[in-house]
């Protein structure tokens, strides 16, 4: 992917630099910037130092072409990104008035009284222009040095988001008409491991300008491919990726469930699930959705057997047949069931539907911790949904789990 313009992003605050807070609004700024064609080649924090955030302004200034700075525009004493800025910029602090008629307006349409600590946030470094801020008090402002674009925003991250949604990225791109916006391609995928995805991913030949990713967070793995808008899916390899990728893509573009809960909307297919070992981690996971809420039909969470023998006896059907239960006593189109863990590590999940049963027994082939290992078997349940409405085999294969059985069931018998 070719360079384009360098920005560099400075958080400023001793909470950020000290781990009190996590940066939340830096990890969304590097993915918003490269999405549309701004990677970030650089990032730092600083506490809440005058001095040192002079010194970073200025050398960030003479490597970067922008320079995002976030944080440290409040009324309080340690808010110092504005005098630091001035200091920097070899300027005086002046009063910007517009924004103190805003500040009032404000705080009276409240019915309150401006604090005087406020008017420090209408303390701008001579020549700035001003970032509107429509909900919150601190407003940004831009200003050059050393040829390079500053642009300094408020901490509070809906505050910050706007203001680079509406404010910042306008201002860049207006200013850089020529630099490359970028697509975000979504793959996600489950049962599968990152070292084999970037093994057979390996052969698919992307265009000099496109680049691939990978984000894990468990059960999934997104591979994410970053390319020129301007290029078409073929151009993008957008089949051979599907094609690598195979029965584990699980859904594009949008979450699994998600895009499970598109399909089964769209023909008014409803769901109950009887939970054991998982706990009713399936069934938060899914009331989680708005699109589910109208489609989850009822969630049993029953306790875990204590004696971990009792789930050897009979595992598989003691699942398909809670399974079916479930279906009949709601009534819904599909119910899934997961039992409990056996001593050896297994559990066995089942899916009714009108045309028939299925059921799988599964076996981690590593000791999760307990809170993954519920994560792993949820999302196999629903994953046999998918697959079911997808007219793929339902039960899937999976690098975490092996299936030690299963057992299909059709409707007439």
């Amino acid at each position: 992917m070719p360079e384009g313009i360098k920005v560099a992003m400075i958080s400023t605050g001793e909470e950020v630099l000290h781990g009190d807070i996590t940066d939340t609004n830096a990890a969304w700024l590097s993915r918003l910037f490269f999405q549309q064609g701004f990677r970030l080649h650089r990032r730092t924090t600083v506490g809440d130092s005058k001095d040192d955030i002079c010194s970073e302004l200025l050398q960030a200034s003479l490597k970067s072409d922008v320079v995002i700075v976030n944080g440290g525009l409040g009324p309080t004493t340690d808010d110092l990104t504005a005098e630091a800025a001035s200091m920097a910029m070899g300027v005086e602090l002046v009063l910007n008035r517009s924004w103190v008629d805003v500040l009032e307006q404000m705080f009276s349409k409240s019915g309150r009284e401006m604090p005087k600590s406020n008017i420090k946030q209408a303390m701008l470094p001579e020549g700035a222009e001003l970032l509107d801020n429509p909900i919150g008090t601190a407003c940004g402002f831009a200003c050059h040095l050393n040829e390079c674009w500053l642009f300094f925003t408020p901490g509070v991250p809906s505050e910050f988001t706007k203001m680079v949604e509406e404010q910042v990225l306008p201002r860049i791109r207006s200013a850089f008409p020529d630099n490359p916006a970028f697509v975000c391609d979504r793959f996600y995928t489950f049962g599968l491991s990152e070292a084999n995805l970037n093994d057979s991913l390996s052969g698919v030949a992307l265009s000099p300008d496109s680049e691939m990713g990978y984000r894990s967070s468990l059960p999934f793995i997104e591979v994410k491919l970053f390319s020129p808008s301007s290029l078409s899916d073929d151009e993008k390899k957008i089949g051979d990726i599907v094609g690598v990728l195979g029965d584990n893509l699980v859904s594009r573009d949008q979450p699994m469930r998600e895009a499970v809960a598109a399909k089964l909307g769209k023909h008014n297919v409803t769901l109950s699930v009887a939970e054991q070992f998982t706990a009713g981690n399936l069934t938060s996971w899914l009331s989680e959705s708005d699109i589910f809420q109208g489609i989850l039909q009822q969630g049993w969470v029953m306790s875990s057997c204590q004696q971990p023998e009792l789930a050897d006896k009979n595992a598989l059907a003691a699942a398909l047949a809670m399974a079916t239960a479930a279906r009949e006593k709601t009534q819904s189109a599909i119910a899934l069931a997961c039992g409990c863990e056996s001593a050896e590590g297994e559990v066995s999940i089942a899916m009714s539907t009108p045309v028939g049963d299925w059921g799988q027994t599964l076996k981690f082939r590593r000791r999760w911790p307990v809170n993954d290992r519920r994560s792993l078997i949820s999302t196999a349940m629903l994953d046999m949904v998918r697959r079911w409405t997808e007219d793929k085999d339902v039960i899937g294969q999976y690098m975490s789990m092996t299936c030690v059985e299963e057992l299909y069931l059709p409707a007439q018998s």
